[in-house]
């Protein structure tokens, strides 16, 4: 979001408690979050749970971590629960997905969002946040496998490089997450950024 359109909403939102998230950036600590949903469509999925943890420097506060369940979505389909494992009877204590999007924003406030695939998760958050608060979320984006593609590209120029997660939580040497599970992934983007930005880059071993 550039400054003008922060500006605006910041207007906007005046009279507001969510004035100050149009505010600059908070970069002192960023938030690792990742979503589980019901599609792979970010225009027609439905969320379903939500994690997000706090990175500050090269620590990665688990205790802090924030992990929503929601309520079943009417979308929610036995191809959908094959995936992320959690079914209708799962979900029965859900919280509503106004009261999840509400606690997100709170948690989140305007520090920047780290993750695997993140522009994914961050379209659906938008769509939400639109619906129950009307705005869209203001938080930069920093996904893992971007920087994780460009320090590659500098150490094997014009190489073909596999940038899953699990590749590159292996290539890394930090644990693979449990995938499909929201806290897990979220702590696995956290590892791989902080191993990124903290640590010098491993060569990769041949096969």
């Amino acid at each position: 979001m550039n400054w003008l359109t922060r500006h605006w909403y910041r207007h906007r939102l005046r009279h507001s408690p969510y004035r100050d998230l149009f505010l600059p950036p908070d970069s002192s600590t960023l938030i690792s979050l990742d979503c589980e949903t019901t599609s792979l469509d970010p225009h027609r999925a439905e969320l379903v749970t939500i994690a997000a943890t706090p990175i500050k420097g090269n620590r990665i506060l688990t205790s802090h971590a924030l992990t929503l369940t929601l309520a079943a979505p009417e979308s929610l389909s036995a191809g959908s629960v094959r995936i992320h494992r959690l079914r209708h009877q799962d979900l029965v204590h859900g919280v509503t997905a106004e009261q999840a999007i509400t606690a997100l924003v709170d948690f989140i406030g305007n520090h920047p969002l780290v993750g695997y695939h993140i522009r994914y998760d961050k379209s659906i958050l938008d769509r939400y946040a639109r619906h129950f608060l009307g705005f869209p979320l203001p938080n930069p984006l920093i996904e893992v496998s971007d920087i994780y593609q460009r320090k590659l590209d500098r150490l094997l120029p014009n190489a073909y490089h596999d940038i899953s997660m699990e590749a590159i939580s292996r290539h890394l040497d930090v644990p693979l997450p449990a995938r499909h599970d929201a806290l897990d992934d979220a702590l696995a983007a956290a590892l791989i950024y902080v191993r990124l930005t903290q640590g010098e880059m491993p060569m990769l071993q041949s096969k």
